[in-house]
């Protein structure tokens, strides 16, 4: 995600950096190469141009010079503008009261408004609510039975009419709603140009008869400056509610999201980052230009932790680590864990300064499974006491799980080096991040992991 301008920006602010002194020559240097790097991204010339304004009346001056680590400064304030840029963002969706809340999604062919649909659905099913699909996508013919597929999937239903318009279909939807008992309707109307003056025709009027809650317009991120050209025309004609940008996993440069909200003046509500139907998250702009600038997501990590992690597990594991007691069998339990928070490459995408780092890097997740296959066919006390295992313990272990001696060995001399690696970062306090002579950004890193433990410490002491 964002590999282009993440890579670009990244090669400037360390150019800033390496400086001992920076002059405001130097700073306009920056800030062009900067503006460039936002064009490349396929940015909106005018975003980029007020953005690049913004920036210079905040870092030339006395104080940005002046300040100990100026290079850091100029990073800061280039991080507050991105964020300035995307938001502010309230992700919640006004749920009714006592009706159903109508969600309509609209966009261009191909932008992938039935998968996200679907994805919708998920997310709001997850919130307690009981939401239904409607396929008022009467243009596409594969578009009722790839919505009737993502139903099945999720067990809600699809509702949908032979030979009627979408109008007709998306009143007799909310019929159907209240009848059984359904809070939320997502509309997903069929893909169109805003230059197709019938089909336009045709949501507005569905938006004046339905009235829908919220209306979404839904973009392909990848498209960038079309996506909000697009964007634009639709909110002319239909002044729609918000934004949801699809694969943004594939997004190499970023400027759509960079420019959309700044163009039409509505925000970005949801992102998907991916085909599965749990891939749709919140928009954050903090989040999002922390990514952007390469310093990853530890906030949105700590959270994907937090979904998958048991509280007293992770205190357990704690005192093992202190007491230096790790087996592999909590090593396996930590590496299921991990598996489930998704792709390894992009969780450690969200680690600070790793993307770079991860530039034809191949994060083959078949490792994993040897791992996991290796240390099963382990007996318990292997687990216990793997440096015990020797010669013809090796050799039955690796036939048990289809690998060779080396492989067992690798793990047995990966596992002891990880030992020693905790032993080292353990203190006399039992904290596993040491802050002293830690950089201002790392140190917030930490407040930020000590913060989120302390909330899941306090909530597991409500219940």
């Amino acid at each position: 995600m964002f590999e282009s301008i993440t890579g670009s920006l990244e090669t400037i602010f360390n150019k800033l950096r390496g400086r001992g002194r920076l002059t405001d020559e130097n700073i306009k240097d920056g800030l062009r190469e900067v503006r460039v790097a936002l064009l490349e991204a396929d940015t909106n010339y005018k975003v980029v141009k007020d953005f690049i304004q913004r920036v210079t009346e905040r870092a030339v001056g006395e104080e940005v010079v002046r300040s100990v680590t100026p290079g850091q400064q100029i990073v800061k304030i280039v991080q507050d503008e991105m964020e300035h840029l995307m938001g502010p963002v309230d992700s919640k969706i006004p749920f009714m009261d006592g009706g159903a809340t109508i969600i309509m999604l609209v966009g261009l062919q191909g932008s992938g408004k039935t998968t996200t649909s679907g994805k919708l659905a998920n997310m709001i099913m997850s919130k307690g609510r009981k939401p239904m699909l409607v396929a008022a996508d009467v243009q596409r013919p594969a578009a009722i039975e790839q919505l009737r597929i993502l139903g099945k999937q999720l067990n809600i239903p699809v509702y949908s009419e032979k030979g009627l318009n979408p109008v007709k279909i998306c009143k007799g939807a909310v019929k159907f709603a209240k009848a059984e008992n359904r809070d939320v309707v997502i509309l997903d109307t069929a893909g169109r140009l805003h230059v197709d003056e019938e089909l336009m025709l045709e949501l507005k009027e569905i938006k004046g008869k339905i009235k829908p809650t919220q209306i979404f317009f839904v973009c392909d991120a990848m498209t960038g400056q079309d996506a909000v050209n697009s964007a634009k025309e639709f909110d002319t004609q239909l002044d729609f509610d918000g934004v949801i940008l699809t694969k943004l996993d594939g997004d190499a440069r970023g400027g759509a999201a960079l420019s959309i909200k700044a163009v039409t003046g509505k925000p970005i509500k949801f992102v998907g980052v991916g085909e599965k139907l749990d891939k749709l998250e919140e928009f954050h702009p903090d989040r999002m230009a922390s990514k952007i600038l390469g310093m990853g997501d530890v906030v949105s990590l700590v959270e994907k932790a937090q979904e998958v992690i048991d509280v007293e597990e992770a205190e357990k594991l704690e005192k093992k680590l202190r007491n230096d007691s790790l087996t592999l069998d909590d090593f396996l339990n930590q590496l299921q864990q991990v598996k489930r928070m998704g792709p390894l490459k992009d969780i450690i995408g969200m680690i600070p300064g790793m993307g770079k780092k991860m530039e034809g890097m191949d994060i083959n997740e078949n490792q994993l499974k040897k791992v996991e296959a290796i240390i099963r066919s382990m007996t318990l006390e292997e687990r216990m006491r793997p440096e015990a295992i020797e010669g013809s313990r090796r050799h039955r272990i690796a036939n048990g799980s289809g690998t060779k001696a080396q492989d067992v060995s690798q793990l047995q001399k990966q596992f002891k080096q990880m030992k020693k690696m905790f032993r080292q970062f353990s203190g006399k306090d039992g904290k596993y991040l040491p802050t002293d002579g830690m950089p201002a950004y790392d140190m917030n890193i930490h407040r930020k992991l000590r913060s989120k433990r302390k909330k899941i410490k306090k909530n597991k002491k409500r219940r």
